[in-house]
């Protein structure tokens, strides 16, 4: 049943895509490869075993995978990571977070462009619970989709979704194979596992196939999430520029749309959902704002606010940095990299840049300028503001400078005393910010 329901999945793999799997060891991962092993599809590429270090047996999982891959003539990536302990972070989701990065890394490493995971009905059940128990909305409700693709361009496939554990438990037997059991899963400090050991058995005795109905309800709210990114796309025709929201569009819409927008918003940006408490807040916030406000939202590591009646969403800007620059060679700074490229005429003059002490560095305030000989030397900041830069970008903007004095700012332009003269070799500047 496993073996023919892993082959009808694996139309969603496009004939020029290839995939590798996840192998964490345990049951359901072995039984995934396994059963995509049987396929002999040649489109996969490989497992990906991620060690994090946690357990004490964690090496000798690491074993297990080998020699079970070795036997199968299957290649094998072992990552070896380091789980931070952040401060309000639960060390799983943390876990969770280095894994999925280990495991794109693991992708792009094989040529491939998807990731193969074992989670099955069952886990989907436990997510709609975990999900309920935290408040959560359709999109939350939904649990975890059968394929997903990331900012990153990995694509997250789940071809055992439909398939219970009972059902993982009955293949592996027959086939007999060997897996590993993590200690933690046992135990029900994890609210995860406190579902799967309590709850799911106690609602098997009301409900005999408890599972299959949770899963199936995660697949109702999965489409009202659909229906409500659908209606947030209707009124979002003329307010969203692709990478903007209209202000104008959040005051005209009923209070729960305008929410919904907003929420679609935030996600077409990769952010997390924000609970409906803190949704709330910001769109009181963000609707009321003035043109000339400085507004100022933290939400999933992204600063979101109001330039020019356009809601937007951007990176924080980094704190102070100075790079030693040559005036030869590009720059990585903190949030991106200082490109240049050389011309005839234009951009800064490459003989005069010969042996100054040049710094690269973020704006401390007071610099001035003088765009062109013709014109007067203005502060930065105006300039600046003049050329429509957004608060954020201002702060975020590499400046070239020299002693006290200011040479460069990409995207604005060089000051009259160092920009090259006709017909001379010149450097032209370019920032590229990273995502």
């Amino acid at each position: 049943m496993i073996r023919a329901a892993v082959r009808a999945k694996l139309t969603s793999i496009a004939p020029g895509e290839s995939f590798v799997v996840a192998l964490s060891g345990g049951r359901d991962s072995v039984a995934l490869l396994d059963a995509l092993a049987a396929t002999q599809d040649s489109r996969l590429r490989g497992a990906a075993h991620v060690h994090h270090g946690l357990s004490p047996n964690a090496d000798a999982w690491a074993a297990f995978c080998e020699t079970l891959c070795s036997e199968r003539g299957i290649p094998l990536s072992v990552h070896r990571v380091h789980v931070p302990c952040a401060p309000q972070r639960s060390l799983e989701s943390q876990a969770r977070e280095v894994r999925y990065a280990a495991l794109a890394d693991a992708a792009r490493t094989f040529g491939a462009t998807t990731v193969a995971l074992g989670h099955h009905r069952d886990d989907q059940a436990e997510t709609l619970l975990l999900q309920l128990l935290r408040g959560a909305g359709p999109r939350g409700l939904a649990g975890m989709p059968e394929m997903r693709d990331d900012a990153r361009g990995v694509r997250w496939w789940r071809p055992l979704l439909d398939v219970s554990r009972d059902d993982i438990d009955a293949y592996a037997v027959t086939h007999a194979l060997a897996w590993i059991d993590d200690e933690s899963n046992a135990s029900t400090r994890h609210a995860r596992n406190a579902i799967r050991h309590s709850v799911m058995p106690a609602l098997a005795t009301v409900a005999g196939n408890a599972g299959a109905t949770l899963a199936r309800a995660a697949g109702l709210q999965a489409e009202a999430a659909k229906l409500a990114d659908d209606l947030a796309a209707i009124d979002a025709r003329d307010a969203f520029d692709g990478a903007t929201l209209s202000q104008a569009a959040l005051r005209a819409l009923p209070d729960h749309r305008a929410r919904n927008i907003l929420r679609w918003f935030l996600h077409a940006a990769g952010l997390t959902a924000p609970s409906a408490v803190r949704l709330a807040a910001m769109h009181a916030q963000l609707r009321v704002a003035r043109v000339d406000a400085v507004t100022r939202l933290v939400h999933a590591g992204a600063e979101i606010g109001v330039y020019r009646g356009r809601v937007c969403i951007h990176a924080p800007a980094p704190s102070r940095y100075e790079v030693a620059w040559d005036g030869m060679e590009d720059v990585e700074l903190p949030h991106g990299c200082l490109r240049i490229a050389a011309c005839e005429g234009d951009g800064i003059d490459a003989q005069r840049i010969r042996g100054a002490a040049l710094v690269v560095r973020s704006r401390l305030g007071g610099e001035r300028m003088q765009t062109a000989a013709n014109r007067p030397r203005r502060a930065l900041k105006s300039i600046l503001q003049d050329a429509g830069v957004p608060p954020w970008q201002r702060a975020s903007l590499p400046i070239v400078t020299s002693g006290s004095d200011v040479v460069a700012v990409p995207g604005i332009g060089v000051d009259a005393s160092w920009q090259a003269p006709k017909g001379a070799r010149g450097i032209v500047l370019t920032f590229v910010p990273r995502a």
